[in-house]
């Protein structure tokens, strides 16, 4: 099926680009998300007359999505779950979390907008990509922990694998030490 394109879709086309798609895809989602016509004469004739006004208000849309992530790019913000000592979530974290977790944090984002580049199933800091506009994208992180004092413990750089790791080494030492000072006081008796 050949559609006009009104606005940019990635890996499809600019505005105003006549492109072929599968049927479904243009049934299902480009025609009723407004983001696409069929392609017959009448609607490239409509299309012209309103291409300028769709231009201007592409342009202004992409204008505000610009100021939203100048805001948004490089925040980070804290998502509290419950997780193994090994560091594995119970369930995950999904892209409403990090909707609500940047809506929380002052900036008002759908979960339509964030894109996870895989599944977040581990405590950790996460990058997540938001995409505002077509055009426009911002970075954010996520820090992913069972705690506030964990969260705050991760953004200095550490990881629970390393937390971990220096808790088991300290319980071992503080047993080794616990078992020379038993045998010293079996040699003195």
């Amino acid at each position: 099926m050949q559609v006009i394109l009104l606005e940019r879709v990635a890996k499809l086309g600019q505005m105003g680009d006549v492109v072929k798609v599968k049927e479904g895809y243009a049934r299902n989602f480009l025609l009723p998300q407004g983001k696409a016509l069929r392609a017959s004469e009448a609607n490239l004739k409509a299309f012209e007359g309103r291409k300028a006004q769709l231009e201007a208000q592409n342009l202004e849309t992409r204008r505000e999505a610009e100021k939203i992530a100048a805001r948004l790019d490089g925040q980070t913000y804290v998502v509290i779950r419950s997780a193994s000592d090994a560091g594995a979530l119970y369930g995950s974290v999904t892209a409403r979390d990090a909707a609500e977790a940047a809506t929380a944090g002052g900036v008002t984002v759908s979960r339509n907008q964030i894109v996870l580049d895989r599944p977040i199933k581990e405590l950790g800091m996460h990058g997540v990509t938001v995409v505002l506009h077509p055009e426009v994208t911002a970075r954010i992180t996520l820090n992913v922990a069972r705690s506030p004092e964990e969260a705050e413990l991760q953004a200095a750089g550490k990881s629970i694998q390393e937390l971990a790791a220096e808790e088991e080494a300290a319980a071992s030492f503080a047993v080794a030490e616990l078992f020379d000072d038993i045998g010293a006081a079996g040699n003195e008796a």
